[in-house]
């Protein structure tokens, strides 16, 4: 009995590793989503965009809260559901992209939850687009807020040199830096969904494979030896043997096993012609 041979079509490994990796990614994709809307949030509800606390009027400014920092508390101006009550027009206009930023993904967490119900392919799109339009309000907030360094609060704070896009004496503080991490991450984010969502394969069929019991040459032909000939293949072979017949008795011929003797060029059980006629004709061949 022959040895069970296992073959596997390099084309369906090659698709379900992929598959298989692209649910990793994809995983890793809805995890930094997730951190991608902690970090908008934080940025839009922490005043630390810019400010000095070693000046006459240490203050610190964010999208919409100005706050004097006391020794015991913590003075802060500014409230979001009394929208004028935020201190200069360039600063309201970044309070209101940023914040659609943070709507937006937090909108993408919730699209998420599609995956239970439609497709991924579908999915992906939908939150490809949603963070994509996250991260153009979170870039265009961040672009926005520096032309507003130009406020009467900001000039107390940071100097009569800070005007727009030059911050004077202050210095950016750390929210700052976060929303301009969280733009970037934004983007990221948006491309990985849409590749994700175009670059999805699905499991191939399996292939229908011969029988264990089958012999390497009957499958493929790069593995036919010299014992495959017109007799066939090696199980064939020995269904069907290949016989020598021996040549009949008066033929004068020779054995492929033995070597001519030097005495005589014909066979023994031929029979010698006479002499005259045999002399005859060896002079006439010569």
């Amino acid at each position: 009995m022959g040895s069970k041979i296992e073959y596997v079509d390099s084309s369906h490994l090659y698709a379900t590793n992929y598959v298989r990796n692209s649910k990793a990614i994809g995983v890793l994709w809805a995890i930094f989503t997730i951190c991608y809307a902690i970090i908008s949030v934080v940025a839009f509800v922490t005043p630390e965009w810019i400010g000095d606390l070693e000046t006459e009027y240490p203050r610190k400014f964010g999208l919409w809260q100005i706050c004097r920092a006391d020794e015991s508390v913590e003075d802060c101006k500014g409230k979001l559901d009394d929208f004028f009550s935020i201190n200069g027009f360039v600063f309201r206009i970044a309070t209101v992209l940023v914040g659609s930023a943070v709507a937006l993904a937090l909108f993408t967490i919730c699209a998420m939850l599609l995956f239970f119900f439609c497709q991924s392919t579908t999915v992906f799109h939908i939150c490809g687009w949603l963070q994509l339009l996250s991260a153009l309000c979170m870039v265009a907030g961040a672009a926005v807020y520096p032309a507003g360094w130009n406020e009467l609060a900001v000039q107390e704070t940071c100097g009569p040199t800070a005007d727009q896009y030059n911050i004077g004496r202050c210095h950016v503080r750390w929210a700052y830096l976060l929303a301009v991490i969280g733009c970037l991450d934004g983007i990221v984010l948006a491309v990985l969904a849409f590749i994700l969502a175009t670059r999805h394969v699905k499991l191939q069929p399996d292939t229908a494979y011969p029988p264990p019991s089958l012999y390497k040459g009957e499958v493929n032909n790069a593995y036919v030896t010299d014992g495959q000939s017109v007799a066939g293949s090696r199980k064939s072979l020995a269904l069907q043997p290949v016989l020598l017949v021996r040549p009949p008795p008066d033929l004068d011929a020779y054995s492929h096993y033995s070597h001519p003797s030097h005495h005589s060029h014909h066979s023994a059980r031929t029979p010698r012609p006479k002499h005259g006629l045999y002399a005859n004709a060896m002079h006439n061949y010569h």
